[in-house]
């Protein structure tokens, strides 16, 4: 662990994606697999389907493996 001006730099940190669409859920889906505590910001149908399937990331005909991420509509 590093130190910053003020101290040591802690090294957990909270990432909220908003928009959990194809650039969004690419990005959320690796931060997930890198080990970061990563949260969807999504609405509608879109949120629904997050909350009952989990997020499917394909990329040229490979299907990412994505940890369960927490998904929700209240920022």
């Amino acid at each position: 662990m590093g130190k910053g001006l003020r101290g040591p730099i802690l090294s957990a940190m909270r990432i909220a994606i908003v928009g959990a669409g194809g650039v969004g859920g690419y990005f959320a889906a690796r931060l997930a697999l890198a080990g970061e505590d990563v949260v969807l910001l999504a609405r509608g149908q879109h949120l629904a389907a997050i909350q009952e399937s989990g997020l499917k990331v394909r990329s040229l005909g490979t299907q990412l493996p994505v940890p369960t991420l927490h998904a929700t509509d209240d920022p």
